[in-house]
């Protein structure tokens, strides 16, 4: 924690960190520095931080990875399907396309 390589700050410097965070003077280097309350982060705790769903970033890498599988599935179908139609569509206008043969019946002599 940051007590352990300053001290508290003096009356005038507790107003140096904003939303309710501790000030600490870091005597060798003569600045302040602030420990930030949850939820806020920044050099004097002016920004809050909106809170994560997820509870490790691990999880959310994977969760981002299973999307990805999933579109990428979606696409490929998407394609084969494409294509099946089209094959379909280009033989059922081939069978279309061909003349029709009618079947003599040869005269009984």
């Amino acid at each position: 924690m940051m007590a352990d390589h300053g001290a508290p700050c003096e009356a005038q410097e507790a107003t140096y960190c904003m939303n309710g965070g501790t000030c600490y003077k870091i005597l060798s280097m003569n600045t302040l520095s602030c420990v930030c309350n949850e939820n806020y982060k920044g050099s004097r705790c002016e920004q809050f931080q909106l809170f994560s769903i997820s509870p490790s970033p691990k999880v959310a890498g994977l969760i981002a990875a299973v999307v990805i599988v999933a579109l990428l599935i979606l696409v490929v179908m998407a394609f084969v399907i494409y294509y099946i139609r089209k094959m379909l569509k280009a033989k059922q206008q081939s069978q279309q396309n061909k003349p029709q043969q009618y079947w003599k019946v040869k005269p009984r002599v």
